[in-house]
């Protein structure tokens, strides 16, 4: 059975106007398929953006918070937006953030890291711990509790978050009570059961793409080179110590297999994680067909799981 006929009926249409990314040939032009139009604001969250320094100058965050807020302290999510490492913007991502803010109660605040092939590995991780720091170093200012700190991304922004409470664990801090990396791009090796069967033109995130990414991602290095868990997370001996865990991954997703195995490994090394695998269903696809009702029940699930993390 070939990969379009074994996707959900209410998903199809969309691939068949989807024209594939084409990382090597046209990465702009990729680049440009992930460029969506303004939302309309909610009125209920209150955004700003701001500049904040990282290890080679500054860098873009943008601040959701409720627009009505009181004295009391709310919890806070650093959000990693999504794009294979060489791809995505926060933009793209303004209506779950709102979503995120009103189910949660919380503050989030998304980064624009720098993307690989221009500043390829560590700089994107390296981004992603400094806006982490400098969230928490910047707790009053932001009126945010420092017990209820969580960290979430999806696709590449989900392997930069597994990488993150790798590193947070290594370097002794921030504390987090919470990771979200959906449908996480973990692995470069690629040679699970998966990375061999989602080869398709039309699927949304192909073989080609992922060996590619990671080229890009990775930069220069030789059959030996030694790989930092802080950049392939599937990468690390030990995943003992690390803050409880919910991921979900469709079936036909390129990353189904290196996800259900990290799910293993997290719950043989004593942490508590949530797992959800959607059958019918490719890589991002309640992103790409949110009003489908696979993809409300997935990200209502996911939603409803960083407010009951935050909220406990």
């Amino acid at each position: 059975m070939d990969f379009e006929s074994r996707v959900l009926p209410e998903l199809r249409p969309v691939l068949a106007q989807f024209p594939g990314f084409q990382l090597e040939e046209n990465l702009e032009l990729s680049r440009s398929y992930l460029s969506s139009p303004p939302i309309e604001k909610s009125e209920h969250v209150h955004t700003t953006s701001r500049m904040i320094p990282s290890v080679a100058g500054e860098i873009l965050v943008k601040i959701y918070e409720p627009a009505q807020r009181t004295d009391a302290k709310l919890p806070a999510m650093l959000w990693i937006h999504g794009g294979g490492y060489v791809m995505g913007h926060p933009d793209m991502d303004d209506a779950l953030c709102e979503r995120f803010v009103q189910a949660a109660k919380c503050v989030v605040v998304s980064v624009d890291y720098r993307l690989a092939p221009e500043h390829p590995y560590p700089a994107a991780i390296d981004d992603c711990y400094a806006s982490l720091t400098w969230m928490t170093g910047e707790a009053e200012l932001l009126g945010i509790d420092l017990d209820r700190i969580a960290i979430a991304g999806a696709s590449g922004g989900g392997g930069l978050t597994a990488a993150l409470a790798l590193m947070v664990r290594d370097k002794g801090g921030p504390a987090l009570v919470f990771q979200m990396p959906l449908y996480p791009m973990i692995d470069d090796r690629n040679i699970t059961a998966s990375s061999h069967e989602i080869t398709a033109d039309n699927a949304t995130w192909s073989r080609t793409n992922n060996l590619a990414a990671w080229n890009m991602y990775l930069g220069d290095r030789t059959e030996d080179s030694e790989v930092s868990p802080h950049a392939v997370p599937s990468r690390a001996e030990s995943l003992a110590g690390l803050p409880p865990v919910y991921t979900c991954v469709g079936q036909l997703d390129l990353f189904r297999d290196e996800t259900i195995e990290y799910v293993a490994r997290l719950a043989q090394a004593g942490v508590d994680v949530e797992f959800h695998l959607y059958p019918g269903t490719f890589h991002s696809f309640e992103g790409m067909v949110p009003q489908a009702e696979v993809s409300q029940r997935a990200s209502q699930s996911y939603v409803d799981a960083i407010a009951r993390a935050l909220n406990p």
